[in-house]
């Protein structure tokens, strides 16, 4: 048996994305847009503030927000 851990993957941004998505609506932008900075940060995408706060609004909101991330 092979006792080594596993190393630990960061969840991807649209899984965050998701989430925040299923847990945060109706909360503050405010209280959202760090989240996404956050996990925007992780994946190393360069979201300008303006994207984040449009996407925090539709999480609060309930709004569908389609994301599309080049890799």
């Amino acid at each position: 048996m092979n006792d080594t851990p596993r190393p630990r993957t960061a969840p991807s941004y649209q899984d965050t994305f998701d989430t925040l998505a299923a847990t945060h609506r109706g909360r503050p932008t405010a209280t959202i847009v760090p989240l996404l900075r956050r996990a925007a940060d992780r994946a190393l995408l360069g979201f300008r503030d303006t994207d984040l706060q449009e996407q925090a609004q539709a999480i609060s909101t309930g709004v569908p927000c389609s994301l599309r991330i080049a890799r």
